[in-house]
């Protein structure tokens, strides 16, 4: 991981192998023209004051993510200026805000990939800046090599392969401020989770099965105090889990339910939060079709992000306890398969018709409901890359958020667009229930085709306590980027709602939230 660390150094006498400072669209006199960010100051008056005008003539716009590189002026001890672009400059008064800062910051770390050191002469005002530029830093340096040939195997490519930034400092912060050395701290410890679900959602899964999945959590909770409980393929027929079992019937890899459970001693609340852990999704025997089978070893996104929330939650001594469900199950067609017609009995009694087997993710996340709320938390949130529906909905970069209670539906939106998370706001329209209606079991895991997404969070509601708050976090669309990297958001695993969930545990045991 990129190391972090603050530095009050006059940025013309830092060693380094950069510097790192913010340009913008300028709003005034002439929209358009290219303003130099607040942090630069010293890098400007070295330019004489024409560093706009000097990236202007390279093409510099200031648009969001743009980078900019130019030899550093006389006088300084780093040899490049990299210039990043900020987006439109604030209005009067007001500071670039934190997602602008986190973005930024993580285009500039992706751009220095191969090198040492690197001074960040960003905009930043408060701590919560320091921490945005951290954060964008460590999650923007991402890369995941693990399983490429090394440069000390003398492969002649891999040693033209360059490692993430080393180091980055963080100019504008002052080390011995409290605050800003605990934002930072904050950053570091959400980046590094956040990047460990970004490999396990990019690990293969002939690696990453549920058994290995499970063993990774096991390794991970002794490593942070965090109690833990894994439900083999007897413990699940033992207890009647007939989802899981149901979904990883038709697999070689057993099924696994993991219960993660971090306990604070100053804790008033319990959150509990559940992730589908389909560690690979064939579709079953309802098979998905050519070209669309090459991508699901991302299935286990939301039980990634359920993992490193609740390691994040431990690293951070929050004052909540925080329960982490990950069902896993590899979903492959087989003479075991389950096959469309048959009827599962779930964890909580009722029977499921299984209409079309490559709607899995709702039976595993189904009992997992079920084991959460029998320990009857404050609220439960899940997390799952669950419908195609949702993707054509709301697109790539953002989850939809159903929940049964309206207002904890909109804190959990606002806490996911805090951390730079976009997320919307879906509806569970009643009208919609009565097409899961089964002639053979209590309900069918398949309904009206025309809002999907929203069937299946109505399918999940099913299997929430009665009386328990829930939220379902649908992350189909964000969770694994088959395009570009952008911004700080790498292609591949993205590690989306790591960060809505660890927020979410902040602002419950601060007691901000509900």
């Amino acid at each position: 991981m990129t190391a972090l660390t603050l530095s009050t150094a006059a940025a013309p006498g830092l060693r380094a192998d950069a510097i790192v400072i913010g340009v913008a669209k300028g709003t005034a006199p002439r929209s358009g023209d290219l303003i130099v960010a607040p942090g630069a100051e010293a890098v400007d008056k070295a330019f004489d004051g024409r560093l706009a005008g000097v990236l202007e003539t390279l093409g510099a716009s200031g648009a969001e993510g743009e980078v900019t590189k130019l030899p550093a002026p006389a006088g300084f001890k780093t040899p490049l200026v990299l210039a990043v672009g900020l987006g439109s400059e604030p209005e009067k008064d007001a500071a670039f805000d934190a997602e602008a800062l986190r973005r930024a910051a993580g285009s500039a770390a992706r751009a220095l990939t191969g090198a040492k050191k690197a001074a960040f002469a960003l905009p930043v005002t408060d701590a919560a800046d320091i921490g945005a530029v951290g954060e964008g830093v460590v999650l923007g340096a991402y890369s995941f090599d693990a399983y490429k040939q090394t440069a000390r195997d003398g492969d002649a490519k891999a040693k033209n392969d360059k490692a993430p930034l080393a180091e980055a400092v963080l100019l504008g912060g002052k080390p011995r401020d409290a605050a800003h050395k605990a934002a930072l701290a904050r950053a570091a410890t959400v980046g590094e989770e956040l990047n460990r679900a970004r490999d396990l959602i990019n690990m293969p899964p002939n690696d990453l099965d549920p058994e290995a999945f499970a063993a990774l959590a096991q390794t991970a909770a002794k490593e942070h105090g965090i109690k833990i409980q894994v439900l083999d393929e007897k413990a699940l027929v033992k207890g009647g889990y007939g989802g899981i079992l149901g979904v990883g019937a038709g697999s070689a890899s057993a099924p696994r339910l993991v219960k993660l459970s971090y306990t604070s001693s100053k804790a008033k609340k319990h959150l509990a939060f559940v992730g589908k852990g389909i560690t690979y999704d064939s579709g079953g025997i309802s098979l998905k079709p050519a070209g669309h089978n090459e991508t699901m070893k991302c299935d286990m996104s939301g039980a990634a992000a359920v993992f490193a929330a609740v390691v994040a939650a431990a690293r951070l001594g929050l004052e909540v306890n925080v329960t982490g469900w990950l069902a896993l199950a590899e979903n492959m067609p087989s003479g075991s398969a389950t096959r469309p017609g048959d009827v599962l009995r779930m964890y909580s009694g009722k029977t499921v018709e299984v209409l079309n087997t490559d709607a899995e993710g709702r039976l595993v996340l189904a009992d997992a409901l079920w084991a959460a709320s029998a320990e009857k938390p404050d609220a439960i949130v899940d997390v799952a890359t669950l419908t195609g529906a949702m993707m054509l909905a709301l697109g790539s970069r953002t989850f939809g958020i159903m929940a049964n209670d309206d207002a904890f539906r909109s804190a959990v939106h606002e806490a996911a667009e805090e951390v730079g998370e976009p997320a919307w706001p879906m509806p569970l329209p009643e009208h919609l229930r009565k097409g899961m209606d089964s002639t053979v079991a209590d309900i069918a895991n398949m309904g009206e085709r025309m809002g999907g997404g929203l069937v299946a969070g109505l399918f999940l509601r099913e299997f929430v306590g009665e009386g328990v708050t829930w939220a379902h976090l649908d992350i189909a669309g964000p969770a694994f980027n088959e395009g570009g990297p952008f911004g700080y958001t790498p292609k591949g695993g993205t590690g989306t709602a790591v960060r809505t969930l660890v927020r979410l545990a902040e602002l419950t045991a601060s007691g901000d939230l509900g």
